[in-house]
């Protein structure tokens, strides 16, 4: 079969069984989500052994110690993708809710149901993982879906696929309302973004680069996010204990992620209290450091940043460290280089933090809380389907409500219109 008629065969399965999924009753996607968490508990000894072909075929093409990271199976990995199942399944299933229902002046009765948005087709790197949170999301959703990994991850993503569809058919859910594609041919992604006849909405994460391509060459919606440019300021009355472990965990918890911490900016009044400390620790797990000027005065292996470092997600152990006079210095840097992802206040003044929620203009933000916070498992999503730096339809960590529509009911009894 040739690429073309695969990848139409593919996108009408998924087209027909979006039709019974938006249909199916809450039990039956409970019971499927159940059903996928047994199946992988099952196959584990058979992910660790298909993720080490992966983690083998990394080493050779050179993938860094991130994407590495990224790419990784272990129990825990595992234990957590069980979990995000077993979240999502506890989760209130939206199809159906109807809200903002009201009576009109000529009798009717109007209001809006949540929907199904219908088939999403997701495109992502590296992370395996990412198989399940999409899977489990779309499917409780009402969402039939297409999956396309990496190569890099391709033999833990057909693994992970034959324990999702295990669980689908166990549920009486249609076969194809999940489909991890099973070829690595580029040219598939270029037919995934081309088929709005199939495809209502695109869903990529991944480089920056994989991101615009998509986003460019697109012919049906795309929810994304170019890049996780986060900060951390550190106020002048900030708790500097806070600040320190905040700041610690928002920048080494792990470096390949898109909450990770790429900037920290201090204010003038305490970066010296803060910042040779700072500087000592991080210098201890080898992140590399560059910053500005008054920086560098206060830690002498601070170097010199560029502007280009600024606008950076670095995705490594690098930092770029700014001082400021003021909140405002602050917030005026994180608009302007920033990338509307996650941006974080450390400070025990309530004005100054309302001010920088409200002034701040990024899908999260956080008060007095490490970046690492912006995450659909940590929101109480059971998992994300990505994190959306867009305005419309859905921002900040997509979850079920992120993968739905809503569209207009009217209740009527034999009303007609006069006029």
């Amino acid at each position: 079969m040739s690429l073309e008629s695969y990848m139409n065969q593919i996108g009408q399965q998924a087209r027909a069984a979006s039709r019974l999924l938006a249909k199916a009753s809450t039990k039956q996607k409970n019971m499927a989500l159940f059903a996928m968490a047994d199946a992988l508990e099952n196959a584990r000894p058979r992910l660790i052994e298909e993720n080490k072909k992966d983690m083998e075929n990394g080493r050779v093409k050179g993938l860094d110690s991130a994407l590495l990271d990224r790419l990784l199976l272990d129990d825990a990995r595992i234990n957590g993708m069980i979990e995000g199942l077993k979240q999502v399944a506890s989760l209130p299933d939206p199809i159906g809710e109807i809200s903002d229902m009201v009576f009109l002046p000529s009798g009717i009765q109007r209001g809006q149901m949540r929907v199904p948005l219908g088939v999403i087709g997701i495109i992502y790197e590296s992370r395996p993982n990412v198989t399940i949170d999409a899977a489990s999301l779309c499917l409780k959703s009402g969402n039939a879906t297409i999956l396309r990994g990496g190569s890099e991850a391709f033999y833990s993503n057909q693994a992970i696929a034959e324990a999702v569809t295990a669980g689908v058919i166990a549920a009486g859910l249609p076969e194809h309302a999940v489909q991890v594609l099973n070829t690595t041919d580029r040219e598939a992604v270029g037919m995934l973004i081309s088929m709005p006849e199939f495809v209502d909405v695109i869903v990529p994460r991944g480089g920056k680069g994989l991101i615009e391509r998509i986003s460019k060459d697109a012919r049906v919606p795309v929810i994304k996010h170019l890049d996780g440019n986060c900060h951390v300021y550190i106020d002048s009355e900030a708790d500097l204990e806070k600040a320190y472990a905040i700041a610690m965990n928002a920048k080494t918890r792990r470096y390949g992620v898109c909450n990770a911490m790429e900037s920290l900016l201090v204010h003038s009044e305490i970066a010296g209290d803060i910042l040779p400390k700072l500087v000592t620790a991080l210098q201890e797990k080898d992140v590399s450091l560059v910053g500005c000027e008054q920086a560098r005065a206060i830690g002498s292996v601070i170097e010199a940043a560029s502007e280009e470092d600024w606008y950076t997600e670095y995705l490594a152990p690098k930092l770029s460290i700014k001082i400021v006079s003021d909140m405002d210095e602050a917030i005026a840097h994180i608009n302007k280089y920033g990338s509307h992802h996650t941006d974080a206040i450390v400070s025990q003044n309530y004005t100054k933090t309302r001010a920088f929620m409200t002034e701040v203009d990024s899908s999260s933000v956080m008060v007095n809380a490490s970046t690492s916070f912006a995450d659909g498992f940590e929101y109480g999503f059971g998992a994300e389907i990505g994190i959306s730096t867009d305005k419309i339809h859905a921002r900040g960590p997509v979850g079920l409500l992120g993968l739905t529509s809503q569209k207009y009911v009217v209740l009527g009894d034999g009303h007609t219109r006069d006029n």
